[in-house]
């Protein structure tokens, strides 16, 4: 059975910078034998979270909108990977409410599912952003697939990033890289199962308790 990548392209173009880094991944990951699903969410007008605390009880997010359905992919899904330009020496908006939303209502496990984080800009904030989105992985329980670079382009349009040949190798060696990790993953589960998880303390610092 293939291994499966979701790819979700956050930028409100789905033709532009992010778009063209994902798909150079995209390209590896398919010559690597993964199975790949790129979404455009970038256009999305999707709500921020709200705690209402519905997800607790029903398993989904209250809003029923992309974000469910994407959560069903990302539950079948092997590696995620999240692109988005830079606004701001941030991810945009968008991209932070529907990754909010995603990671906390699912209630599914996400350990050991591989992620990864592409990040576009005409020159700074790359850095300050790919943080930011790896963090939805690490605390996860999560491993962040890694490149021989931050996995960055730089351009103002599609046919900017044509000429950032690094970027491009950059994502190439992320594809690969990424394939290896879950490939090498599953063989271990396959053999010893998945680390123990410990879960139920929440320190408050309220009294100790």
């Amino acid at each position: 059975m293939a291994h499966k990548v979701l790819l979700l392209n956050g930028s409100p173009n789905a033709a532009g910078c992010t778009a063209r880094a994902l798909r150079e991944v995209e390209e590896v990951l398919k010559a690597e034998g993964m199975e790949t699903e790129l979404i455009h969410i970038g256009r999305e007008s999707n709500s921020g979270c709200v705690s209402c605390g519905y997800c607790m009880r029903n398993g989904k997010c209250v809003f029923n909108d992309k974000v469910n359905e994407v959560a069903k992919k990302f539950e079948e899904a092997d590696g995620l990977i999240i692109g988005s330009p830079v606004y701001y020496g941030s991810p945009n908006g968008t991209v932070l409410s529907f990754m909010d939303r995603l990671f906390y209502s699912t209630p599914f496990s996400k350990q050991m599912k591989v992620g990864a984080a592409v990040v576009s800009c005409r020159r700074g904030g790359n850095t300050a952003s790919f943080d930011v989105l790896n963090k939805y992985f690490t605390i996860s329980g999560m491993p962040v697939a890694a490149s021989t670079y931050w996995n960055q382009v730089h351009g103002f349009s599609a046919e900017d990033v044509e000429k950032d040949l690094e970027g491009l190798q950059t994502m190439r060696n992320l594809g690969r890289n990424m394939a290896f990790l879950i490939r090498a993953i599953a063989a271990e589960k396959a053999k010893a199962g998945l680390p123990l998880e410990e879960t139920g303390i929440f320190t408050n610092f309220q009294d100790g308790k």
